[in-house]
């Protein structure tokens, strides 16, 4: 799986964009760097006062991760290097102290829940969808951090309703619950954009990352330590038969038997 992060700058402006259409944008472990890369520059160029976020193509701004790696692991302390990996690129995004915002076509997965879920607003079209069924597909888990991230800017219910049922939610349902700042149809959707980032780009700079610093805190200042748990989920035989059947591309839920 090929694919690339894509930074331009358009004045006060940074434009991050998930270039990986022919897997749907989902995100390989060099994109994950990458987008690690650029958001821990963001962060250190006070000239940049707004970010965006979107993926190429059209049809989804992240589908989710690449996970092919997970044929190798071979014990459940890779799983917890892994969360951890996870935990280190999502936290620098987080830690960006301008304006940042996700722009959603399409489908929103996994990874692409998970950091659209660490901008600071969302904007999408009517057909973007939104969700994390990894107990449907895989059987891993989320470490404490994307639960607290993604359950924050969610509200919890609709994060259960994507983790244990599995539910994939509409962008009308998410508008509703204040997730979503607007839905804005296609042909609409450029010009929204750039009426959204220069108001961003106006706010005091200190302002803004004064409250963005106090929001984190809130949100991150007291995560329990779940690393056994990780441990055991990845280490699991569910875990493998769940990664086995994806690769394999049955279209079947998994028999999971909670070993």
């Amino acid at each position: 799986m090929s694919g690339r992060v894509v930074v331009t700058r358009d004045g006060p402006a940074a434009h991050v964009r998930f270039d990986n259409p022919a897997a749907h944008n989902a995100l390989t472990g060099e994109m994950w760097l990458a987008l690690r890369d650029a958001a821990l520059g963001f962060a250190q160029d006070p000239s940049i006062r707004v970010v965006t976020f979107r993926g190429t193509g059209g049809k989804a701004f992240i589908s989710g991760t690449d996970i092919s790696k997970f044929a190798d692991f071979a014990t459940g302390e890779q799983g917890v290097e892994y969360e951890r990996g996870i935990d280190d690129c999502m936290a620098a995004v987080d830690a960006i102290p301008c304006t940042t915002i996700a722009v959603v076509e399409g489908w929103a997965v996994g990874g692409g829940i998970n950091i659209a879920s660490a901008c600071d607003f969302r904007i999408a079209t009517p057909d973007a969808k939104f969700g994390s069924p990894i107990g449907r597909t895989i059987g891993n888990c989320l470490s404490a951090a994307s639960v607290a991230r993604i359950g924050g800017a969610v509200g919890v219910q609709f994060a259960k309703r994507m983790v244990l049922l599995g539910e994939m939610l509409t962008a009308e349902q998410l508008l509703a619950s204040g997730f979503l700042l607007k839905i804005v149809e296609r042909d609409a959707l450029d010009a929204e954009i750039a009426a959204l980032v220069p108001r961003a780009a106006e706010n005091a700079p200190l302002t803004t990352r004064t409250t963005k610093a106090t929001i984190r805190a809130m949100t991150f200042g007291d995560l329990p330590a779940i690393e056994a748990l990780i441990e055991e989920v990845y280490g699991s035989a569910d875990f493998r038969r769940g990664v086995a059947d994806f690769l394999a591309k049955t279209k079947r839920v998994p028999e999971w038997e909670g070993r």
